[in-house]
């Protein structure tokens, strides 16, 4: 397989409590996950000399993004040569990207990479998050959809479950396995939200959001923060453990900066991302031995796992009968819960995962002995794709 000589390595992850309606400040969140994550790769505050996140501070949704880069840095007391917030780019892998760039370039050293959310607790009967909330004129490819009261990404995810359901006959029985497995998932990971169990007949049940999109195939607002800890290769050696390498990443993008206008709805940015990645390694498709890949919606899962070229476009149905995507199949995918039980930590939550099942660390949901994990992250034309191998 590919040399790893210079490549970025992840050497400590951390996660905080996550809850709904926790009503904690960000930065306590955030502060449990870093100091978590700093000491789980046997480093110190002083180690750590670059900072990144995605997307920074913004205000544009409540609790979306509550922190910057410069608060952080402050609240933890760190000196910093390096920091980056990436807005736009490969989704929330940006800035875990970003972060393997600079320490392969000799920027940093240790880069502390974040994601904080207070989506839940900024919730209320008269504040909703929205993404596409804010004030002043709306513009850009918003302006096309508020009017058809397309407010929400459930909305945009819904068309293209429609589309691949007539296309390739897909059913709402496939994605209730989905979200019936993750559950299952979930109840083995005790940071994961959802503890009760969770039925075919309860997903169909549930009631429906955008069809053919149902209440359990959406994923779920928290408050919480995680940590990923990006390293020199060099440096990664004197971590606690053996460092993970980013054996692969990409953000390759062909389509247009539109939910709705690309030529085929039965595919989104993941299939070029997750395409490009094998341009840059020796590994292949059939080498994953496990998925951590965006759930935002049931639908996504599908979609993320032709992508990485598994199997033929429009036969991934097939593979979820056949329970290829359960722990104990070929493909374990979302081994902690994934987004729709685990909560949403917007991608962070699956290089957390992928990192603890590569460690070793799964404890009742471990995988055997995997060595190459398969992560996708991103909805509709924004994607990141990262393979992620034990040394």
């Amino acid at each position: 397989m590919t040399m790893a000589m210079n490549k970025a390595r992840i050497t400590g992850i951390g996660m905080s409590a996550i809850g709904r309606n926790t009503m904690r400040p960000a930065i306590d969140h955030l502060a449990d996950a870093a100091l978590e994550a700093i000491a789980d790769a046997g480093l110190t505050r002083d180690d750590i000399d670059g900072i990144c996140t995605y997307p920074g501070r913004s205000e544009n949704s409540p609790g979306m993004s509550p922190l910057g880069v410069g608060e952080v840095r402050n609240a933890l007391g760190i000196d910093t040569h390096w920091h980056a917030a990436v807005p736009e780019g490969p989704a929330q892998l940006g800035g875990i990207m970003s972060a393997a760039m600079a320490v392969m370039t000799g920027h940093a050293r240790h880069v502390l990479c974040f994601r904080a959310l207070t989506e839940s607790s900024s919730q209320s009967a008269g504040r909703r998050a929205s993404i596409a909330s804010g004030s002043g004129r709306v513009g850009g490819w918003f302006q096309w959809y508020l009017p058809a009261g397309a407010m929400s990404a459930a909305n945009w995810a819904g068309w293209m479950a429609t589309r691949y359901f007539h296309e390739f006959g897909m059913t709402r029985d496939h994605l209730g396995d989905i979200a019936v497995s993750q559950r299952a998932n979930a109840l083995k990971n005790s940071r994961a939200l959802m503890q009760k169990p969770l039925t075919a007949e309860e997903y169909h049940a549930a009631r429906m959001i955008s069809s053919p999109l149902g209440l359990f195939d959406c994923d779920i607002p928290i408050d919480g923060a995680c940590v990923i800890i990006v390293s020199a290769a060099d440096a990664a050696r004197d971590c606690r453990k053996p460092g993970l390498v980013i054996e692969a990443m990409s953000a390759a993008m062909t389509g247009k900066d539109s939910w709705d206008q690309r030529p085929d709805l039965t595919t989104m940015a993941a299939h070029d991302a997750a395409s490009d990645v094998w341009n840059r390694t020796d590994f292949r498709p059939e080498d994953i031995d496990l998925f951590a890949i965006y759930d935002g919606f049931s639908i996504f899962v599908p979609y993320w796992l032709e992508a990485f070229g598994i199997c033929d476009h429009g036969a991934v149905s097939a593979m979820i009968e056949a329970g290829d995507f359960c722990l104990g199949g070929r493909y374990p995918t979302n081994t902690g819960g994934g987004q729709l039980s685990a909560g949403r930590l917007h991608g962070f939550g699956h290089v957390h995962e992928a990192c603890l099942q590569l460690w070793g660390e799964g404890g009742d949901r471990q995988v055997r002995d995997p060595r190459l994990a398969a992560v996708g992250v991103g909805g509709g034309f924004l994607a990141g794709a990262m393979l992620l191998a034990r040394d």
